[in-house]
């Protein structure tokens, strides 16, 4: 643990998949001595990714956290080189869009990331995706293209598309020397240094040499771009490039570049190869001297738990009362539940109690764990900037606030996406039954974009995730962790319903029973939302005390419930509006409940007449292909149901955009392989809800309500 928060990095590495993160993870644990073998994505070795699937598919599916140090020199080209000993605090992400959620619990608790770009494929979809949640968290970050070895690399390519794709503002610090088999190093634009790797230890050594004289120009034209991007920033050292560009001096650049990157005016782009061992020791380097420290952020906001207006700030500064995160759990064979927690000001000992401000209940912490993958280190306490994990937890989820019982803060709460399918399953034996119900609550836990629901008319349970893939992990882990058999059904879009018209409507709910009956009446107007938002937006317009004021949330609430199941089958109606008007009430019969039931039944009754319709998930697709297949790919992608979004050349191959509903992807990645000969690959990403079409709508209710009589 530092005990210096000037010499504390708390980073993660995210990407489109397959761009090298975990490679690079594994590199950055090796040169900084955390392990003595570099273990292999494609051996499925990396210490990163524990998981079986992980090993067997080669990719990341949970984030993964570990520790490590580094000695980054802070006196630069002297004789006698001094060290700084700093601690970084690594979450290796997944890339893949179906396991999201890993990436937006990590970034809301990491103060700077390492955005990695492949140099041959660019700014990739996924790249996009993880870019946009950076912003939403506002994480400063530095970006590294990697694979510089790889056929078709082209670093500059690489920094315009960070440019023009993703908005953001990318300053190269480095120029490459040379590109795919001929990566020999790279000019340090700060201290106008060439640098080549030692190719006799594959590149753990490296030397200084004069910068080659091919790129010498080309060397001028982005050094100068550096210094005038950082000297707009510094106002002394505009003066200075102004009377002499050489006379600004490395550390002066490398002070102003920390500013930039901090208040996220610029975004530094460095390259390397991560397999082939270049540009990682760099790499290192540039997180301590350009990311923040938990100390160069402001302090963590949140709300007073007994006034929300009121906003209440904690300093990363272990004196503060204890504030903490939970941003992920874990089931783990050995210890069992682990909670992952960022701890954001004071201290904590092992065997000390926390308030839970979600459950408002005290917990017992046993032990507190330094996690290095999947592996635990026990530690006696952990202080402010600390990521550590906590042993102990009878009730947590993803996102509660952790706090010392006399100084209570809600710190802000995490939002994760809709699942967007489903499978219904069923237990293959008996002895499942059981198993699956607690199989499912542990998983539950770990992953807040699992939701599982039970149809009610038919007593199927459905899993509902963001992807086959996510899915097909689930059932796997189902299978392999808890020992439990399903049965799975055909995969299921989650669609939703939504009222595309206004109507008045009067409900009247009465029942005789002999004694106290129960009587409500309402009368009121439903439709759509106008500003588009999700949820019920309910207008109180009763005047004159024709229905009591305290009968009115009971109204409010029966049309919340109702919500949930739509009128045409049963599906989520996501926004609406109700203006509740007029009504009567009987002096005795009335009571909430009867309000409540009204409101209920006059949702069923009117909210097919205000127009409903089904609406489907529409996924943004990208596939890149060689050319000679892009006829038969956009063919299929119109049968369909695809809306061509675009083509653009990139090098030899053709990006292919268009925008196709969910329920016609299903088995799209095999199919593509058999079209384009495995020579395309495709990823899709979740874009928006749209209207279904009105005969494949009724062939969908069909079905619906043919699997339910």
């Amino acid at each position: 643990m530092a005990t210096d928060l000037k010499l504390l990095r708390n980073i993660g590495i995210s990407a489109h998949i397959d761009a090298g993160k975990t490679t690079t993870t594994e590199r950055i644990l090796y040169y900084t001595g955390k392990t003595h073998k570099i273990g292999e994505v494609h051996e499925g070795a990396a210490t990163m990714d524990w998981m079986e699937q992980e090993q067997e598919r080669g990719i990341t599916i949970t984030s993964a956290a570990t520790n490590t140090n580094w000695n980054y020199p802070t006196t630069q080209g002297e004789p006698n080189d001094q060290t700084d000993t700093y601690t970084i605090n690594i979450i290796d992400t997944p890339g893949h869009v179906d396991f999201t959620v890993e990436v937006e619990r990590s970034l809301r608790v990491l103060d700077g990331a390492i955005a990695l770009f492949c140099s041959v494929s660019g700014v990739e979809p996924q790249s996009e995706t993880v870019w946009r949640q950076m912003d939403k968290y506002s994480v400063p970050r530095i970006c590294f293209v990697n694979k510089m070895d790889r056929a078709g690399a082209d670093f500059f390519k690489a920094v315009t598309e960070i440019k023009e794709k993703l908005g953001g503002k990318p300053v190269p610090v480095q120029v490459p020397i040379g590109a795919e088999d001929n990566f020999k190093g790279v000019v340090d634009l700060i201290t106008n240094e060439a640098i080549v790797w030692n190719e006799e230890d594959e590149g753990k050594t490296y030397k200084v040499i004069d910068i080659p004289e091919d790129i010498q120009e080309e060397v001028e034209k982005w050094r100068q771009e550096l210094v005038e991007s950082v000297a707009e920033y510094d106002d002394a050292l505009l003066e200075k490039f102004f009377e002499d560009p050489n006379s600004i001096t490395a550390d002066e650049m490398r002070e102003a570049i920390r500013k930039a990157v901090i208040d996220m005016s610029f975004q530094p782009v460095m390259c390397g190869s991560a397999f082939k061992n270049k540009g990682v020791q760099a790499l290192l380097n540039a997180v301590c001297a350009f990311l923040p420290s938990p100390l160069d952020l402001p302090p963590v906001e949140g709300k007073d738990p007994d006034d929300e207006e009121k906003t209440l700030i904690r300093k990363p500064d272990v004196n503060e009362p204890f504030s903490a995160l939970a941003f992920k759990i874990a089931t783990d064979p050995f210890v069992g539940r682990l909670c992952f927690f960022r701890v954001y000001s004071g201290k904590l000992d092992a065997g000390s109690y926390v308030l839970n401000m979600r459950t408002g209940k005290k917990e017992r912490i046993s032990r507190l764990m330094q996690m290095h993958s999947n592996k635990q280190n026990p530690i006696p306490k952990v202080e402010a900037g600390d990521i550590c994990a906590g042993v102990g937890f009878k009730d947590i989820k993803t996102g509660d606030t952790l706090v010392e019982e006399k100084s209570p803060i809600v710190l802000e709460a995490m939002t994760f996406p809709e699942p967007v399918i489903g499978y219904a399953i069923e237990p293959k034996t008996q002895a499942d039954v059981d198993k699956m119900g607690m199989a499912i609550a542990k998983l539950i836990e770990e992953d807040p974009t699992l939701r599982v629901q039970t149809d009610e008319e038919t007593g199927q349970t459905i899993i509902r995730g963001m992807g086959e893939l996510h899915l097909d992990i689930i059932m796997d882990r189902m299978k392999r962790e808890f020992k439990v058999e399903v049965n799975q059904g055909a995969p299921q879009v989650a669609y939703k319903e939504a009222l595309t018209a206004t109507i008045e409507h009067k409900e009247v709910y009465k029942k005789q029973t002999g004694g106290k009956g129960k009587f409500a009446d309402i009368v009121f107007e439903i439709g759509p939302r106008e500003d588009g938002k999700a949820g019920l937006e309910f207008e109180n317009g009763i005047v004159g005390g024709a229905i009591p004021r305290e009968f009115i949330p009971s109204v409010q609430k029966g049309f919340e419930n109702s919500m949930k199941n739509g009128p045409l089958a049963g599906y989520p109606v996501d926004s609406m509006r109700v203006r509740l008007f007029h009504g009567s009430f009987h002096p005795v019969d009335s009571d909430a409940f009867s309000f409540e039931m009204a409101a209920s039944i006059g949702f069923k009754e009117s909210a097919r007449k205000a127009g409903a319709k089904l609406m489907e998930p529409i996924m943004a697709v990208e596939i890149v292909t060689p050319d000679e297949f892009t006829g038969p790919i956009t063919g299929d992608l119109n049968r369909r149901r695809g809306i061509m979004k675009g083509m653009d050349a990139k090098g030899t191959a053709q990006v292919i955009k268009a925008d196709v509903p969910l329920s016609e992807l299903f088995g799209y990645v095999t199919a593509l392989r058999t079209i384009s000969s495995g020579r395309a690959s495709a990823s899709l990403t979740f874009s928006h809800y749209d209207f279904v079409p009105q005969n494949i709508a009724e062939k969908v209710l069909e079905e619906v309500k043919g699997a339910k009589v």
